[in-house]
């Protein structure tokens, strides 16, 4: 972030409630003469409505704390910065997708630099080195890993999430209250905010049953019946709740990009915390038999990925693949230069051949582009299962680099 400021007008740290963005930017600024908004108080709000071209008038930098409460700021920012391009003026925070606002004037483009910020990865909360991505396109399959952590402590691990206040209660109850609270505040607040929420209810139940579906298939037509919601209306909160970052979607990987934009796309939870609580998954009824292990694993995974991608050398995508004949493969990591990396999920401790199925069928099909297919399950070895296939631990995604 330092180095975005040297050379850039305006900084927007981009991300969930709670994940630490206002923390973070208080430690890069604090020897800084600093000039703080926060559009959270209800008074500094009404101000920057009233006269966002003197609310804005500041050197040398500005810190504006949730700007998406007033967008119409920017175009203010905008006008600053154009009269005087020197870098660093602006630094903002967000808790929704900016760009994806229907009110936001298109304003900053090319004068503003977004840095997403994510809850805690494992790695971080574990002081680990989360180097996979890095190193399965290095080493591809010969990279090798061996785990001590069980069964039990991935489900820990799910149920905790990354939140940094979820992460820093030592109780089950205190952690599920912090939980209850989040969500709710942002049915009430931040949804309520961005897009008018008529239906509450039926809101509250679809998220519940995308918690039950994080890592699978989105299909929305589906999820609005099962909500009582109409087709109109499940996309525009499947749409706002990706906006305010409680779920990702994973689009589906072709060599065709056209067919990129079409197909099914997955999504998780963001936070694999907030899934099992809307749930009511604790860590020991997540692993009995017929528990949502499977599904949350795997969307964990999908995320613990997506945060990598943010600080990974090599520049990766993410995607998952399935064919009309229901082969799947539950997430691609694709380079620049078309090199691809297949990773399956399996929350067993034990992996058999044909857990491979689907990624053999995207080796065949890529040839040398096709650099490893990894299954990652939750036992303790990395074992070979033929040319350029290997089962490996869950946790070399923040142990390995």
């Amino acid at each position: 972030m330092t180095e975005a400021l040297a050379d850039t007008r305006v900084v927007l740290v981009n991300g969930a409630r709670q994940s630490g963005k206002s923390t973070l930017v208080k430690q890069i600024t604090s020897e800084r003469s600093a000039e703080w908004r926060d559009l959270d108080m209800s008074f500094v709000r009404q101000s920057a409505m009233a006269d966002p071209d003197g609310f804005v008038d500041f050197s040398p930098i500005m810190v504006i704390d949730e700007i998406q409460r007033v967008p119409e700021l920017l175009l203010a920012i905008k006008a600053r910065v154009d009269a005087d391009p020197q870098p660093g003026q602006y630094l903002l925070t967000g808790s929704s997708r900016l760009l994806a606002l229907r009110t936001l004037p298109d304003t900053l483009v090319g004068r503003m630099e977004t840095i997403e910020l994510w809850p805690f990865s494992q790695g971080e909360i574990d002081n680990t080195s989360d180097g996979f991505v890095d190193s399965i396109f290095d080493q591809g399959a010969a990279l090798q890993h061996n785990s001590t952590v069980t069964r039990s402590e991935y489900a820990d691990r799910i149920v905790r999430g990354g939140f940094p206040e979820s992460v820093a209660r030592a109780s089950d109850r205190r952690r599920q209250h912090f939980l209850s609270s989040y969500v709710g505040d942002l049915i009430s607040r931040d949804m309520t905010a961005l897009l008018e929420v008529e239906r509450v209810a039926e809101m509250r139940t679809l998220i519940r049953l995308l918690a039950a579906r994080s890592g699978q298939l989105l299909v929305g037509q589906a999820l609005g019946r099962e909500a009582g919601l109409s087709a109109t209306t499940t996309s525009r909160y499947l749409n706002l709740l990706e906006e305010v970052f409680l779920i990702k979607r994973i689009p589906a990987w072709s060599r065709n990009l056209g067919n990129r934009a079409i197909r099914t796309s997955k999504m998780a939870f963001v936070d694999s915390g907030v899934a099992a609580h809307l749930l009511g998954a604790d860590a020991r009824g997540l692993i009995r038999p017929g528990g949502p292990f499977g599904p949350l694993l795997e969307g964990f995974v999908l995320m613990e990925l997506a945060r990598q991608l943010t600080w990974a050398d090599e520049q990766v995508d993410l995607f998952h693949y399935r064919t009309k004949d229901q082969v799947e493969v539950d997430a691609v990591l694709e380079n620049r230069r078309g090199q691809v990396v297949g990773i399956e999920v399996k929350a067993s401790s034990t992996v058999r051949a044909d857990d491979f199925r689907g990624l053999r069928h995207l080796a065949d099909r890529l040839g040398e582009d096709f650099l490893a297919g990894i299954v990652l399950h939750t036992g303790t070895l990395t074992l070979p299962f033929g040319d350029r296939m290997r089962a490996m631990p869950v946790s070399a995604l923040w142990e390995v680099g």
